[in-house]
């Protein structure tokens, strides 16, 4: 897919450069390795799109050494069956694929194929007591919307696991949201006690890994509230164009005929512009401006025809790749096979560190 590269407006020049520059400007040998993912629990979507996956990509054509975690145990902390684990794990790969991240030059692996990820979440867990891991904000709030009566001794784990998946390659910068940063800061915390603990002569054992932030805006879900898997208000990248003009229809919008772009006072109006706007490489104020009083109708006939524009490269190439099975099952083979190398070789580490080896 050729990806639009027209030249942004500065209402939105900062959701289509989201990398922190110092980071990825230096010749590729000194760029440290980046560690991102998703979770398999579903789909991913148009916030995902726009606010991390195209990153990737420029982070891959940057040069920098990527690996991708598909965190595939971390579905079992608050959900009591995963009979579609394996559906979803390929579902995102064909996303991965379509978007245009090369497996020669970017790991895709899953954690419960990398075994040492496992055995590093237990001396991790000995460097934070248990009021650090309940006094950990985003995982207060994925007990919140669990929907759950209990939740199990692994959802408080949670960011340990995550710090298991970052620093088991010796990432140096991580790409998150707000709302991820908590998580990151336990990574910090532990990798500073491991070294502090374990290393030897003043050399440690992991970098301290930086969070890479993500200039993006937020899109909003359908039903105005924030974009996301769980909620039920998101617009698949995998979605065709029908299904993507029934849920834009289904947008909220307000009663203003007249269309403008004001975040704080239209959110649901603006978030839908925006979209728009990005899909087109263009200002959401002028895409507010065109369509006047034309209301809400004609603002999300707008929207679906940009975002099935914008798609139908993507969507064209993710067809292609959904029909190989077999080729998404080898591109995962590959990336678990390299994962496991470098864990192993951090894992024995680890152990000599430890006086266990």
């Amino acid at each position: 897919m050729t990806l639009p590269n027209p030249a942004p407006s500065h209402a939105i020049r900062a959701a289509r450069t989201a990398l922190v520059r110092p980071a990825v400007s230096r010749p590729a040998p000194e760029l440290p390795r980046v560690l991102t993912g998703d979770r398999p629990t579903g789909p991913l979507h148009l916030g995902h799109y726009f606010g991390s996956l195209l990153n990737r990509l420029r982070l891959q054509s940057e040069g920098a050494e990527l690996f991708i975690v598909i965190p595939d145990y971390q579905v079992l902390t608050d959900r009591d069956t995963a009979d579609q684990l394996p559906f979803f794990v390929e579902e995102l790969v064909v996303d991965y694929l379509a978007l245009g991240l090369d497996p020669e030059r970017t790991v895709i692996f899953r954690h419960s194929a990398v075994p040492a990820l496992n055995q590093l979440l237990l001396p991790f867990l000995s460097l934070v007591s248990v009021a650090e891991l309940h006094r950990n904000p985003t995982v207060k709030d994925e007990i919140a919307h669990s929907r759950q009566a209990g939740v199990s001794g692994l959802m408080l784990t949670y960011p340990v696991h995550q710090a298991a998946d970052i620093l088991f390659c010796k990432a140096g910068i991580v790409p998150v949201g707000q709302d991820q940063l908590p998580h990151l800061e336990a990574t910090r915390t532990i990798a500073r006690r491991f070294n502090a603990r374990y290393g030897k002569g003043g050399s440690p054992v992991f970098p301290v890994p930086e969070a890479l932030l993500s200039a993006a805006p937020l899109l909003l879900g359908t039903d105005g509230g924030k974009m996301s898997k769980s909620r039920g208000n998101a617009i698949a990248l995998g979605a065709d164009e029908d299904e993507t003009a029934r849920l834009l229809r289904g947008a909220k919008t307000d009663a203003d005929r007249r269309i403008c772009y004001d975040p704080a006072g239209r959110p649901e109006v603006s978030s839908l512009l925006l979209l728009a706007a990005l899909c087109q490489g263009r200002d959401p104020h002028t895409v507010a401006a065109e369509i006047g009083d034309a209301g809400a109708g004609r603002l999300k006939a707008v929207v679906t025809e940009a975002v099935n524009e914008h798609l139908r490269p993507f969507r064209a190439r993710r067809a292609a790749f959904a029909a190989d099975r077999a080729h998404l099952r080898a591109v995962l083979s590959r990336g678990n096979e390299r994962a496991r190398e470098i864990a192993d070789a951090t894992l024995a580490e680890v152990n000599a560190a430890m006086g266990m080896a």
